[in-house]
């Protein structure tokens, strides 16, 4: 019932229209601690900067462009103009439990409840909370159609959208600094605090990954074994799945987001 390889997939439109300190529109920064991300460019164009042992380096993206990168490797997506990208995520289900870590200044990823308290976004209000297209704007303004007390909901989520990214952008412009310099000191403590925050959720995260990538796999294992005995009993239990996307404020840009995990089943098996 799984996405195909137990992956996530969703489309991203990259934050603009408020630049940060730096100059530059776009996503916050962050890597993932167990997880392969990949840029599918659809449209537009940007640059992603990632931050790694080996340095700081900026790849051009521009429709048709796809990229991925590993966990540890700290990224930014930078939008130039329209940057669209379809997302696909390995291990589904682990970055929406907190596998990403934001890099915020020391002093906060060091401390676990001020990272939360950063990292954390308001709730979305009950109806009409999807997020405005073009991400949070440089003034925000209410949405038109929805209710003063939403408004300001979404006013105050588009507020700590702004907040956070600021945050990050602070501690990644320092790490890649140092980086500049030839200092991986403060990398590898950030590293080292990323391992702090997500090592107890570990545990949590197995469970996930045994009932996605590691069924998936089992699966297919045990297709091939019937394959191989003529076996083809699994063909009569087809099945056409389909997952809407449900529109969220993301840590780059503006997401349509799809729940993989519980799709619609058109095709039901027979009984």
């Amino acid at each position: 019932m799984t996405f195909p390889g137990g992956t996530s997939v969703s489309r991203l439109s990259v934050y603009s229209g408020s630049p940060c300190a730096d100059g530059l529109e776009g996503g916050t920064p962050h890597l993932h601690t167990a997880s392969t991300e990949a840029y599918v460019v659809i449209g537009g164009h940007g640059t992603l900067q990632t931050l790694d042992v080996n340095g700081l380096r900026e790849t051009e993206l521009s429709a048709g462009t796809t990229v991925w990168f590993t966990p540890g490797t700290i990224h930014r997506a930078v939008n130039r103009r329209g940057l669209e990208v379809v997302v696909v995520m390995s291990n589904a289900g682990l970055p929406e439990a907190g596998d990403a870590v934001m890099t915020f200044p020391p002093e906060i990823v060091a401390d676990p409840e001020r990272y939360r308290e950063a990292a954390t976004l308001p709730p979305s209000p009950a109806s009409g909370g999807a997020p405005p297209t073009g991400g949070p704007p440089a003034s925000p303004a209410p949405p038109e159609g929805l209710a003063p007390s939403a408004a300001g909901a979404i006013r105050d989520i588009e507020e700590a959208v702004r907040r956070r990214r600021e945050l990050a952008v602070e501690g990644f412009l320092r790490l890649a600094d140092a980086a500049a310099k030839g200092d991986l000191a403060p990398l590898h403590r950030f590293y080292d605090h990323a391992l702090a925050l997500v090592r107890p959720k570990a545990a949590a995260w197995r469970t996930i990954w045994e009932g996605t990538v590691a069924e998936e796999t089992r699966r297919t294992a045990g297709i091939l074994d019937a394959l191989e005995r003529g076996d083809g009993a699994h063909l009569r239990r087809s099945a056409l799945m389909e997952s809407p996307p449900h529109d969220r404020w993301g840590m780059c840009g503006n997401l349509r987001a799809h729940d993989v995990a519980h799709p619609i089943v058109h095709t039901p098996e027979p009984s």
